[in-house]
């Protein structure tokens, strides 16, 4: 397929991040040079007490503050509707005749409504607010599938499966209860945040070949035209043309909809299945991570024009209607990044024209660990693709390393000073909302417990009152989870995490432990006295009434076994304030450098000394608790500087975990105290913009080169604003716009490829482009590379070769290019070693209505072994015979004894049942599962 670039690519972008590579360019990366200055020191003095400006002439009058953006300064409170309080027990089954399948209300199971609702949530605005609360963040409360079959069933409770964008569900209330919620919240000056979804609706259209079926590659069945051709949506992504489709033919799946539901939601523009993927199931993954269902639920085509306005009006009228301050935006990594680029600035655009000048939104892009290559992935949604915020899942994972598993403290001050991902002309990590637990992942009192069985429960409170102290201390907006200031636990993450905070009548909930607590969610658990509410909300007055602990820039200080010290200091106020945390149960004693020698300091939070002074280096000496948390604040500004300090720039060039983003770095000669360094690029000829502004050493941004040409030409200037308004500006550094680079993965692993499958070549450019074109090549042994395809559909290129006529034990190479102006980038190549088959899971288990036939206790068992598969390496199949009696049965697979992995028709990840159907008389069948394409299959034996 060709492909026409969808867009012209900018020749300095403001923000971006490629993909996550670990490979690299076989050529030299770019050229850069210093140049001399032509702007010195600033002539100009300001006293300490004076709020510093912007003096200077030419690129020294672009010295800046660093940014406090709208938001940056809200304590959260996230609230699921149907957990948290029962205002009006009428609204219980949302008006729905028939039982809790049809209505899905029933308090005694985990997955069905439990009658929370919004004027539930109104009459408990004293408790929340009393928390300390700014901001509340309510889970989707628009109409939902009331209940889904295929899902356990489970009911529509958490409201993901939505099928009225414009009214409230009625299991919550009415749209005139929600007014009214919103209102009372704007009385008490507490904002309101929605909890929004863009990817997906509720699982509606089913497909004539199934209803829940295997994601199909856009490389195996492209999209196509209404007039049969084929094309890639990317290319059209971001624009306002799309080709006409049609549902009968333009899908790999056809999509069909049931009696009675053709125009179940509201827009009516969402009843037309063209504006939906259908690709079948995704496994969060690759491409199918943009583009498949979530276990059945309708994928929409986010790419099309008309999806990306139409959700757009949506969310605009709650702003306009409602007065809705910000939302909270689900999945965000698994929609294209295009239709953010749309979807930030007409969502907020319409909020400032409309009374809301500090409307703010932050996405989630959920994933795991707290490195730089994370937080270059997240940091990708706020730099290149503008949005403002999304929710700090490294902070998550760095501060339940530290906390839950008694992590260093060094690792906790690396992951602060990763912050500069974030850091560009108009965001930074000061307004990333943090959190310790949500309604996915599970609850800070549950990991304490799982992470360290033998814990206590004094331990356990007191590492909960620690982790809170981390989350309300550090940089960023803290979110607190509804039941966590009751000492809520739950035994796992998704609805495990979901307790009522009224009386519970929920079996998995009745008997949780509770932290600082005797009650248990049997009980009401609105108690104010409760020593976890009760050091939140002393958190939230003392970010209050310091708001440098709020806003205030974060010098991360030092980092020594379990203690870590940091200085929060309000650019204006010219106050220090030396906070210290410690996950060990002994005290510790911990020596750091503030800001200013000679200096007072007066504790404000936590125990030790009254009083300390720095030495004549600006170091004192810190008494930290056990487990605890102290806070000193300074008792003078910092004394004025006489002039700003010199400030030279190192060579800029790509970083090692996304090369579109370019590490720009400065360094502040004899200088100790409070500055702040904005960053400047340019073409040459062109005007200086600024590209970012820190106010933590290390000085330095990752500027976003993602939509640049390679070869074009940059240079970079850095401007100090030191702490009494004086300027002085860097040299000239020059860099030159790399190629895309390239890594090549393969399927296999420990470098093994089944020499009975095809093996699966694959890469993503650092940056991709949907214009780009990949070309994939092989070695046997020492031979030559031969061609063995190219692939232009994005945004992941894949290739699949054959390997079943080589010998076990050959070695073949792997490798990638692209042609990039007047020259061919090549990856590294990947070798691999073609070995018999090897199982990929511990056990595989024939999981059904069968199962009692078998030998096994009761049906639908995951853990049964007496219906369990045997791995053959002649094949690498997972097989076994059983002989079953005349019925009909329906089934699927199990792996690794859950539910928590399993197939079904097509290989689909949670998908549809199988049947089987066995004549009178019964018979031996064979069941098998193949572990590569994931598709179980029933024959009979012999």
């Amino acid at each position: 397929m060709g492909h026409t670039p969808a867009r012209t690519r900018r020749s300095l972008a403001a923000s971006a991040v490629g993909a996550l590579t670990l490979g690299a360019l076989t050529f030299a990366g770019p050229a850069t040079a210093p140049a001399r200055a032509d702007d010195g020191a600033g002539p100009t003095a300001t006293p300490a007490a004076a709020k510093p400006g912007r003096p200077g002439k030419g690129v020294r009058s672009l010295a800046d503050h660093a940014l406090r953006p709208a938001g940056a300064d809200q304590n959260f409170y996230f609230v699921m509707g149907d957990r948290f309080a029962n205002g009006d027990p009428a609204n219980d089954t949302g008006g729905i005749e028939g039982g809790r399948l049809e209505h899905g209300f029933d308090p005694s199971a985990k997955g069905f409504y439990h009658g929370g609702d919004l004027a539930g949530l109104t009459e408990k605005l004293d408790y929340v607010q009393g928390l300390g609360t700014d901001a509340i963040w309510l889970t989707p409360i628009f109409k939902n599938k009331a209940v889904q079959l295929e899902d356990g069933p489970s009911a529509g409770y958490h409201g993901y499966w939505i099928t009225d964008f414009t009214q409230v569900d009625p299991h919550l209330g009415t749209n005139e209860e929600l007014a009214a919620l919103v209102d009372a919240a704007h009385a008490r000056g507490m904002k309101v945040y929605f909890d929004i979804i863009t990817n997906h609706t509720a699982d509606v259209i089913g497909y004539e070949e199934g209803a829940r079926t295997a994601y199909v590659d856009k490389d195996v069945e492209p999209y196509r035209t209404a007039a049969g051709d084929p094309f890639d949506d990317r290319d059209f992504a971001g624009t306002d043309d799309f080709p006409l489709m049609d549902p009968a033919t333009s899908f790999p799946y056809t999509p069909v909809l049931e009696e009675g539901e053709e125009d179940l939601k509201v827009p009516a523009w969402l009843n037309d299945p063209s504006l939906y993927h259908n690709r079948g199931n995704t496994t969060f993954v690759g491409e199918d991570s943009q583009y498949g269902d979530f276990f059945g639920l309708d994928d929409l085509f986010t790419e099309h024009p008309t999806v990306r306005d139409g959700m757009i009006d949506i969310y605009r009228t709650w702003v306009g209607e409602f007065g809705i301050d910000g939302f909270r935006i689900d999945t965000m990594k698994h929609v294209d990044d295009e239709f953010w680029k749309a979807f930030g600035p007409g969502l907020l655009d319409y909020a400032r024209a409309n009374g809301k000048p500090d409307f703010f939104m932050f996405g989630e892009v959920a994933l795991d660990g707290s490195d730089a290559e994370a937080t270059s992935f997240t940091s990708h949604y706020t730099t290149h693709l503008g949005m403002q915020a999304i929710l700090d899942f490294p902070f998550q994972w760095a501060a339940r390393d530290f906390i839950s598993r008694q992590g260093s403290a060094a690792a906790l001050r690396d992951f602060f000073l990763a912050d500069d991902w974030y850091t560009d002309a108009d965001s930074n990590a000061s307004v990333l909302p943090t959190f310790l637990g949500n309604h996915d992942m599970g609850r800070i009192g549950h990991f304490l417990g799982a992470d360290d069985p033998d814990a206590t429960a004094e331990v356990k409170l007191a590492r909960s009152r620690l982790a809170h102290d981390l989350l309300y201390l550090s940089r960023g907006n803290p979110v607190v989870f509804y039941g966590d200031e009751q000492g809520f636990t739950g035994t796992g993450g998704d609805q495990l995490a979901r307790q009522d905070m009224f009386p519970s009548t929920t079996p998995e909930y009745v008997d949780d432990e509770q932290l600082g607590s005797s009650s248990t969610p049997a009980e009401d658990n609105f108690d104010t006295d409760h020593p976890l509410y009760q050091h939140i909300s002393g958190l939230a007055a003392l970010r209050e009434e310091h708001p440098a602990l709020s806003t205030g820039a974060m010098q991360v200080r030092t980092a020594e076994g379990g203690a870590l010290v940091f200085s929060r200091i309000d650019a204006e106020e010219q106050v220090e304030y030396v906070v210290a945390v410690n996950n060990s149960e002994e005290p510790a004693r911990v020596t750091t450098s503030t800001f200013a020698g000679g200096q007072r300091l007066e504790r404000i939070y936590g125990e030790g000394p009254d009083r300390l002074r720095t030495d004549r280096r600006g170091e004192v000496s810190l008494e930290v608790p056990a487990t605890g948390s102290v806070v000193y604040r300074a008792t003078a500004p910092l004394p004025a500087s006489r002039t700003a300090p010199k400030i030279t720039l190192r060579a800029p060039a790509p970083s090692q975990e996304a090369h579109s983003r370019y590490l720009v770095q400065a360094d502040l000669r004899d200088y100790s105290s409070f500055a702040e360094v904005t960053f400047l690029a340019r073409e040459p000829g062109e005007e200086w913009t600024p590209i970012g502004t820190d106010d933590s050493a290390p000085y330095r941004v990752f500027h976003d080169l993602y939509d640049a040409e390679p070869g074009t030409r940059v240079q970079y200037r850095a401007v100090v604003l030191d702490n009494a308004g004086h300027t002085r500006a860097s040299e000239v550094r020059r860099a030159t716009v790399a190629p895309p680079r390239l890594e090549v993965t393969t399927s296999g692993s420990d470098g093994s490829v089944t020499a009975i499958d095809p093996v699966r070549v694959s890469t993503v450019p650092d940056p991709e482009h949907p214009d780009q074109v990949v070309t994939f090549e092989r070695r046997v042994g020492d031979g030559s590379w031969t061609e063995i395809g190219t692939d232009s559909s994005s945004p992941v290129y894949t290739v699949d070769d054959d390997v079943s006529e080589l010998d076990l034990g050959t070695s073949v190479s792997y490798r990638a290019s692209m042609v990039v102006g007047d020259r061919v980038v090549r990856s590294r190549p990947v070798t691999v070693v073609t070995a018999a088959p090897t199982p990929a899971r511990e056990s595989v288990t024939v999981a059904g209505s069968l199962q009692s036939e078998i030998g096994c206790p009761d049906d639908w068992q995951p853990g049964c072994t007496e219906s369990r598969l045997e791995f053959d390496e002649t094949d690498g199949l997972w097989r076994a015979t059983f002989t079953l009696p005349e019925g009909e049965y329906e089934w699927k697979v199990a792996v690794d004894g859950s539910w928590d992995e399993n197939y079904g028709a097509g290989g689909a990840a949670g998908g549809d049942n199988l049947s089987l159907s066995v004549p009178a008389g019964g018979g031996d069948y064979t069941f098998t599962w193949d572990q590569v394409s994931k598709v179980p299959a029933v024959a009979p034996a012999g």
